[in-house]
């Protein structure tokens, strides 16, 4: 470890990203010390295997990152678990002694560890990859095995302070293995669906990114799946084996339903579309097929929008009645919630479509026109994302959480008819897409816009709630 610079150990990602932990360990009360300290082994271990994967770059070649991007594994690997231990911070203030054990905290503790074994997963992933590669005897082939060594050391350490962090809350042997089950089923989860990211998506996000994406995945469909099975079964849920599940609120069953649904409509629309095709192809005669092209092009819309709304108008409402038990159409819900406070919320939602649209059509101009590099274009939308939020988050924090869902519905729909080229609007969406990419961008491009909008969504929810 002598032979890691500090150069290699300090740059300014690493330097902002210590103060932002450094900041929420200094403010953790003794109940959660074991979190704490799981928290700064993964974030070792995450700077370890960062050191060794950019000393080693051809051991991971075959995921095919965003080339020209930093790897960003501990960025990725600390944010959720950081913002999920500041969260259980926050509700302990809030709370009195006596109630450190409530369900409420015993539910977040159960998410902080749920997704920072997820974290812990994808970097003991890596880790074995870096190990396993053919290694020489230049000095970064040797470092980098070196570094992916001692970072399973403090896997191991993370692993210890979570068996301790269960048995404190319980002595019942059932109670931890059904929770390291849980755990294990998260871990083994976010480890393959990063790699499903990465391989079916090249060059469109770094390890980080990816990373953060996954954990953020997981752990959202991983509470809907234990809200659906806590109706289901309140006998399996309530039991000393598994933490209790409360009730969430409705805005929260809205944006978990339209994700679900987001999820599931791809393969609503194969299956509706092979179904149509199949009996077009009985019922056409051979002569016409020429024009098969077109039809299907027409076709594979029609089987779109049709999927689409038998997704959000039937399946996605009868989930939601059954897990939050709405008292009218959720769609109703949603409107009655908007006009709750009519002038703070319709004004801003006119903010908001006035800033979107005027900052489109600006820096669309800006790309077609200007020589400005198309990085720094994007950046500019960092900039709306702030004029957009700070507002909200001032004066509407519930009506943001929800307006994020929606948001990311949206950006996922726009995403798939610019992907599946869907009639009309896909070739469209990709021409405005083709403005703001350059030479790092190739293969099946994800704009940007999806994963900011979950990320930014599921720690709203974090955060607000």
């Amino acid at each position: 470890m002598a032979e890691v610079t500090e150069l290699e150990l300090f740059n300014g990602e690493r330097a902002v990203i210590f103060l932002f932990v450094s900041h929420v360990l200094f403010s953790v009360p003794s109940p959660l010390l074991l979190e704490a300290a799981a928290l700064c082994f993964l974030s070792v271990a995450g700077l370890l295997v960062e050191i060794a994967a950019a000393a080693n770059p051809d051991a991971l070649c075959r995921f095919r990152t965003r080339p020209g991007a930093s790897s960003g594994i501990l960025l990725g690997a600390i944010t959720l678990p950081t913002v999920l231990l500041s969260r259980l911070i926050q509700t302990l203030r809030t709370l009195s002694i006596h109630d450190v054990g409530s369900e409420g905290i015993a539910y977040l503790n159960l998410q902080y560890w749920t997704v920072s074994t997820g974290c812990c997963g994808v970097l003991l992933f890596i880790s074995l990859i870096l190990q396993q590669s053919p290694k020489n005897t230049s000095s970064s082939q040797l470092r980098s095995f070196k570094a992916s060594k001692y970072s399973s050391l403090y896997i191991v350490l993370y692993v210890l302070m979570c068996c301790l962090s269960f048995a404190k809350r319980s002595h019942s042997g059932s109670y931890i293995s059904m929770n390291f089950l849980w755990l294990l089923f998260h871990g083994l989860a976010t480890v393959s669906l990063i790699q499903n990211i990465l391989q079916s998506f090249p060059s469109c996000a770094s390890m980080g990114e990816a990373l953060l994406v996954s954990t953020g995945l997981i752990l959202y469909f991983g509470d809907m799946l234990a809200q659906t099975l806590s109706k289901i079964s309140l006998s399996l849920l309530a039991s000393s084996s598994i933490v209790r599940y409360g009730t969430q609120n409705e805005v929260s069953t809205v944006i978990q339903g339209m994700l679900l649904g987001l999820v599931l409509l791809p393969v609503l629309y194969k299956s509706i579309f092979r179904i149509c095709l199949h009996f077009r192809i009985l019922k056409v005669p051979a002569v016409q097929l020429v024009e098969g092209s077109t039809n299907r092009g027409i076709g594979s819309s029609v089987a779109f929008y049709s999927s689409l709304s038998v997704m959000f108008t039937l399946i996605i409402p009868t989930w939601m009645h059954f897990v939050q038990d709405f008292h009218v159409y959720p769609a109703i819900w949603v409107l009655n919630f908007v006009f709750t406070e009519p002038l703070k919320r319709l004004a801003l939602c006119t903010y908001w479509i006035s800033v979107i649209c005027a900052s489109v059509f600006r820096f669309y101009n800006i790309s077609k026109h200007s020589k400005t590099e198309r990085i720094l274009l994007r950046k500019y939308y960092h900039l709306v994302a702030v004029l957009m939020f700070t507002p909200a988050l001032l004066f509407q924090p519930t009506f943001l959480e929800l307006a994020f869902g929606a948001a990311l519905a949206v950006f996922l729909v726009l995403e798939m008819i610019r992907i599946w080229k869907i009639w009309p609007l896909g070739d469209m969406i990709n021409q405005f897409m083709n403005a703001f990419t350059d030479h790092r961008d190739s293969e099946i491009l994800i704009s940007f816009f999806p994963p900011i909008g979950l990320c930014a969504s599921y720690m709203d929810v974090i955060w607000v709630q």
